[in-house]
């Protein structure tokens, strides 16, 4: 017999994986304050991998508390180019400013998944996808975000993979899965084994 599911998040694009998938689960958002988190991470000198992966965990032990008994699946992405980890623009001079510099660079997206079960962690995984962005022209920029408008403040890159956003890149090394912040294959094995869902 399979256990309850729950996705601590309060992600459209989560959710769907999960529902394409054929996942029977509940959504769940966790409350901590992943600002508060980061602050102690950084101040640590922690990588962006640790960062994805404790913002995963934090949130799959928040929610575990209020469903002991359930397999609770929490999932975190940083984006980082080197030691520097990139947040949403607040603005499309700061998308600007951000694109301009992963031009011609590879940056990182990591997205770290954790699952929890009566308060304690029992499976978590950090999966990275390595994304090399072309060199970009200011003008190309300027056209690009022009034409996407505010839609760039909605993600981290200050880019959508399924729109417009796929012009900005020369290469991609990672799954769909890992650049959408929830690696499906890894996370499926783990509940399979985990006797979460059906074999």
């Amino acid at each position: 017999m399979t256990q309850p599911l729950v996705l601590a998040s309060s992600s459209p694009f989560r959710r769907l994986l999960m529902q394409n998938a054929g996942l029977d689960f509940v959504a769940q958002a966790a409350s901590i304050d992943e600002r508060t988190i980061e602050a102690k991470l950084a101040a640590q000198n922690a990588t962006p991998e640790t960062v994805a992966l404790e913002l995963a965990r934090a949130k799959a032990l928040d929610v575990s508390t209020r469903f002991p008994d359930a397999f609770v699946i929490g999932s975190d992405q940083t984006m980082s180019l080197g030691h520097r980890v990139y947040h949403k623009p607040a603005s499309l001079q700061e998308a600007r400013e951000s694109l301009l510099s992963l031009s011609g660079q590879t940056h990182h997206l990591n997205s770290g998944v954790a699952i929890v079960r009566n308060g304690a962690v029992v499976w978590q995984i950090v999966a990275r996808a390595a994304m090399t962005v072309r060199v970009l022209s200011p003008d190309f920029v300027d056209r690009y975000l022009a034409s996407v408008g505010d839609a760039v403040m909605t993600s981290v890159g200050a880019y959508q993979l399924e729109g417009e956003g796929i012009r900005l890149f020369e290469s991609i090394d990672g799954d769909y899965f890992t650049i959408l912040g929830l690696p499906m294959l890894p996370l499926l094995k783990a509940l399979r084994e985990l006797g979460a869902v059906n074999d």
